[in-house]
């Protein structure tokens, strides 16, 4: 069963005038960036992954063919074309390798050029943040075309329409009215309303 709003409140220890600015860095240090962990790749071992695939074993196969048929006939081993294969496989995985990683370190600059940004209530105040800062019991404000930044509880104000259908496959936008929940990464499509975070991206919910 959901709880109250007032009983989030109390829980979270915060209030309908927002965080101070050392409440929020301190809760930030506490429940980490609103945002999802990056997973460090080893990129020898991604390497490694391009010399892991059919056309890969194909060419390997045949270097493998090159010493070892030619062993088997009493003949030397066919070195000249065992290293022309191996030189090709390395040429062929460095140059998928460079290319994939060029295209990662572009769509990380294009990501850090749109961090979402959001309207919180520090010290009394409102302002635009960058949503990485959020924590839970800031106070936000979500209107039309927003991307919630975290999720929160609303509170009093006009019924939003809320397109959740990266979430949940809902192909209509749903209605959320006051004390309902919301969640990070969910569309505004209609109405403004303020509301309470009570999880980020590295915080969980328990209301």
């Amino acid at each position: 069963e959901r709880i109250p709003i007032e009983e989030v409140f109390e829980q979270l220890k915060c209030s309908r005038q927002g965080l101070t600015s050392e409440e929020g860095t301190n809760r930030l240090q506490v429940f980490g960036p609103n945002k999802l962990e990056e997973k460090k790749e080893s990129k020898f071992l991604k390497f490694l992954g391009f010399m892991w695939n059919p056309l890969s074993w194909v060419m390997e196969a045949a270097a493998i063919m090159a010493i070892a048929l030619a062993n088997g006939s009493g003949r030397p081993p066919d070195w000249q074309d065992f290293v022309g294969i191996i030189a090709l496989l390395v040429i062929n995985s460095t140059i998928s390798f460079i290319e994939e990683n060029n295209a990662g370190n572009a769509a990380a600059a294009l990501m850090a050029g749109l961090a979402p940004k959001t309207k919180v209530l520090r010290d009394g105040r409102w302002s635009e943040q960058d949503a990485a800062i959020l924590v839970p019991g800031d106070i936000i404000s979500i209107k039309l075309g927003d991307i919630i930044p975290a999720d929160a509880r609303l509170l009093e104000g006009d019924p939003l329409s809320v397109d959740q259908s990266a979430l949940t496959g809902e192909s209509l936008p749903v209605t959320k009215s006051s004390s309902d929940e919301v969640f990070s990464g969910s569309t505004v499509k209609k109405g403004e309303i303020e509301a309470v975070v009570i999880a980020t991206e590295s915080a969980n919910s328990y209301w």
